[in-house]
């Protein structure tokens, strides 16, 4: 494939996570699994196991791309590789063994969006790697520790809230107004924290692809995060007037 034929079908895929987040914005979808979980969405599964296989292309596509391409992998490559892994190997391997979520279903339709969603972001992103990556590892360049430190950050935020959320079913197994951490500020910082670390990635990767995965993580969660939001108000009279949905003080 062409470069530019590649970097032509990229910005098709930005285009498609715009028009997706204008969709799901004016039409008020709400993705039916967790709070919003229905039958309507035809077949369901387990919600651990569909966490995993809806996950799992991520994991493994692009660091196999991107270290096995036309173009040996340098230190640089391998830093984005890790980057990488760290987030997925806990969000395969970990994240969907520490829910406490038995008997909940997720339906099949969604896992499979996942998947598909996985498959197209891991190959855009590490087949670029494998074949065009040029950049050199330099700590002289402010965008790499900008990057990494954002990245750092965003995980850090993603990782704590989602204990907080899978602390609260030790004490009580129906929903609670979460407390504690960036949850004081917004209804969903963990969705907060994926979509910062998605833009520090791309700040360290610094190119198209990366780019359209930050972009593609905005137009995705922000939607769900206005729902849960939304939800949250709905259910609980007493829930913070000033916790916003996901932008501390914004949004």
């Amino acid at each position: 494939m062409q470069k530019s034929t590649f970097e032509y079908l990229v910005y098709a895929w930005i285009l498609l996570g715009i028009l997706t987040f204008i969709f799901l914005i004016l039409k008020k979808v709400r993705a039916p699994y967790g709070r919003h979980s229905n039958e309507r969405w035809g077949p369901t599964m387990d919600n651990k196991w569909g966490w995993f296989w809806m996950e799992l292309p991520a994991l493994v596509l692009m660091p196999f791309l991107a270290s096995t391409g036309p173009q040996a992998p340098n230190t640089y490559v391998w830093v984005l590789i890790a980057l990488w892994v760290i987030h997925y190997f806990n969000r395969v391997l970990v994240f969907p063994f520490r829910l406490r979520t038995e008997g909940k279903r997720i339906p099949v339709f969604i896992v499979l969006s996942a998947f598909a969603f996985n498959v197209i972001n891991g190959f855009v992103n590490g087949y670029y790697l494998g074949h065009w990556s040029t950049m050199e590892l330099s700590f002289n360049e402010a965008h790499l520790i900008i990057g990494m430190l954002v990245f750092l950050a965003g995980m850090i935020i993603n990782h704590q809230s989602d204990t907080i959320l899978i602390n609260l079913r030790k004490v009580n197994k129906g929903y609670q107004i979460p407390k504690g951490g960036m949850f004081e500020w917004v209804s969903c910082p963990n969705h907060l924290g994926e979509i910062i670390e998605w833009v520090g990635f791309a700040i360290v990767a610094w190119n198209l692809p990366a780019l359209s995965f930050a972009v593609w993580t905005f137009c995705n969660l922000v939607p769900r995060t206005l729902n849960h939001h939304a939800w949250y108000k709905e259910r609980f009279e007493n829930y913070p007037e000033k916790r916003k949905a996901v932008i501390p003080g914004i949004l």
